[in-house]
């Protein structure tokens, strides 16, 4: 069982900047932040391997970068520029298996943290 939880959520105005961090009991897992805005579903936003290969949303490319710290047990995301359309539940999650921007493949999760982007 992994423990996960996130930090660093808050309320920005349009084109300012946040940085999530995931707090994990084990890492040894491909990890991934997921985000999800009332009345729509789950999707992925990015997501690293145990090994660093990342993936991102084609939604947040050249915005939004995922890392992680495997001496500290920390997944972390970076958002810059952010948009009013960002503004959603940021999760953490771990896959045991592949590594995947689908969320039915992560074993995992966090309780969320909000993220709310003013214009």
């Amino acid at each position: 069982q992994v423990q996960l939880v996130e930090s660093g959520g808050g309320s920005v105005q349009a084109g300012g900047s946040l940085r999530l961090s995931c707090a994990a009991s084990g890492f040894e897992y491909n990890m991934g932040w997921f985000r999800q805005a009332p009345g729509k579903e789950r999707e992925g936003v990015a997501a690293v391997s145990r090994g660093g290969f990342t993936a991102y949303a084609n939604s947040v490319k050249g915005r939004f970068s995922i890392s992680r710290d495997n001496a500290k047990n920390t997944l972390y995301l970076q958002m810059n520029s952010l948009k009013p359309e960002d503004t959603a539940m940021y999760y953490c999650a771990a896959s045991s298996s592949v590594f995947s921007l689908t969320s039915r493949n992560y074993n995992y999760w966090g309780q969320g943290t909000q993220v709310t982007v003013s214009p």
